[in-house]
């Protein structure tokens, strides 16, 4: 997880434990990660931010959502998430914080991402 990303963290996991979550994993040193996958056509790694089970049955990934100068990488690693996450029943949550909102609304209209997008605050 970035160092941006890490200032977030802890209301992330406030908001997945508001939640009747099971099996948490989250790329950050006090919790196992959660799986990762590899980008056949780029060979490049990706690892939600958080992955949990909702209600003890279906997968579900959660990311902060954060702006960036690197918009194609951040669409490709949300679709492969959100498709992951739909293959086992689940969704993907992109948490995004105040002032990174707008910017992941537009990018998930734009490029029609399956994710539902919550607030942190």
């Amino acid at each position: 997880m970035t160092e941006s990303k890490q200032k977030y963290f802890q209301k992330a996991l406030d908001w997945a434990n508001s939640r009747s979550i099971s099996e948490l994993k989250a790329n950050h040193e006090d919790f196992d990660p959660p799986k990762s996958f590899v980008n056949k056509s780029t060979d490049q790694s990706v690892q939600a931010d958080m992955s949990f089970k909702l209600n003890g049955k279906t997968r579900y990934f959660s990311e902060i959502a954060l702006k960036t100068e690197k918009v194609q990488s951040l669409v490709t690693k949300w679709k492969l998430l959100s498709m992951m996450a739909s293959m086992k029943g689940g969704k993907l949550f992109l948490l995004a914080p105040k002032g990174h909102k707008m910017f992941t609304e537009k990018i998930v209209e734009r490029y029609n991402i399956n994710a539902i997008i919550y607030s942190l605050s």
